[in-house]
């Protein structure tokens, strides 16, 4: 079945840096768009940025321009966001998601939190 794992989240202070990853299983993961998202405690969960197969990005929320990047690398079924110049605002859960034969699916996520 199809499986989405992130990993990489945790503490780092403001102007840090941290490089989230997500491994897909399940599905040939280099023939799809994969997403990053985050969901802040008490808002909805938001759109960060996706990646399709061809490694373009097709989106990229403004507030994370020139900040975050993602990157893929097909051969071990796994998609990157780095984040540097994190600030308070980016604390967050994150989340990779992909769709697949009319289904949307998820990774666990992982926590980033971002604080003096």
């Amino acid at each position: 079945q199809v499986q989405l794992e992130e990993s990489g989240g945790g503490l780092v202070q403001p102007g840090g840096s941290l490089r989230l990853s997500c491994v897909g299983s399940g599905f040939t993961f280099d023939r799809y768009t994969i997403k990053w998202y985050r969901q802040a405690l008490g808002n909805s969960r938001e759109l960060l940025a996706q990646m399709n197969p061809f490694g373009a990005i097709d989106y990229y929320v403004k507030s994370i321009e020139g900040r975050f990047t993602v990157s893929r690398d097909d051969a071990k079924n796994t998609i990157y966001l780095q984040m540097d110049s994190l600030k308070p605002e980016d604390t967050a859960v994150y989340y990779c998601s992909t769709w697949v034969a009319g289904n949307t699916f998820w990774g666990q996520g992982t926590q980033v939190t971002v604080s003096s």
